[in-house]
């Protein structure tokens, strides 16, 4: 019942927010941002921990989730195709498992979800907040797209959009160094 309450309520603030013409829930933010370091991980799942400033040339993705919101869980096929589709091309895609219950903060927990999910891409854990505050996130799913700069150039909260963010991906990498 509250996993239902919680996901009405998020489709509600998205239709208002669309409805209201809002550019805050998706597209290009008006000033490009340096991206913030990935802060206050716990665990790092799938890779050796990464920073943003290692990063730099490289397009990142960046998607914010977790495991058991059904909004998240319908974007992870997107994720993972552009992960497999982009990533010798210079795209790496960096999951942020920010927990909303705390048996979601269980590393062995996440590790089982990771694998259904078949999620090969790393996956910070999150489970402080910290660079989810970094970032200034407030939904899940979130997605921000990094460019070769080091700046967050794109933005798009819940589900949705694909194609947009597909093609955003896509010129992105076709940017010069």
């Amino acid at each position: 019942m509250l996993l239902r309450l919680k996901n009405l309520v998020i489709t509600t603030l998205l239709v208002a927010t669309a409805a209201a013409g809002s550019a805050a829930f998706a597209g290009t933010p008006q000033n490009s941002a340096t991206a913030p370091e990935f802060t206050g991980i716990d665990t790092w799942l799938n890779s050796e921990p990464l920073t943003i400033r290692q990063l730099r040339s490289k397009v990142v993705l960046v998607q914010f989730w977790t495991y058991t919101c059904i909004n998240c869980i319908n974007t992870l096929p997107y994720v993972r195709s552009w992960n497999q589709k982009y990533k010798d091309q210079g795209l790496t895609v960096i999951g942020v498992h920010t927990p909303e219950y705390p048996f979601e903060r269980n590393t062995d927990n996440l590790k089982t979800a990771i694998k259904r999910f078949g999620i090969t891409y790393p996956v910070a854990q999150d489970n402080r907040y910290a660079t989810w505050s970094a970032y200034n996130n407030q939904y899940w799913p979130a997605i921000y797209l990094i460019d070769k700069k080091g700046q967050v150039v794109y933005s798009h909260f819940g589900e949705g959009d694909y194609a947009e963010t597909e093609a955003k991906i896509q010129a992105l990498l076709a940017q010069k160094d």
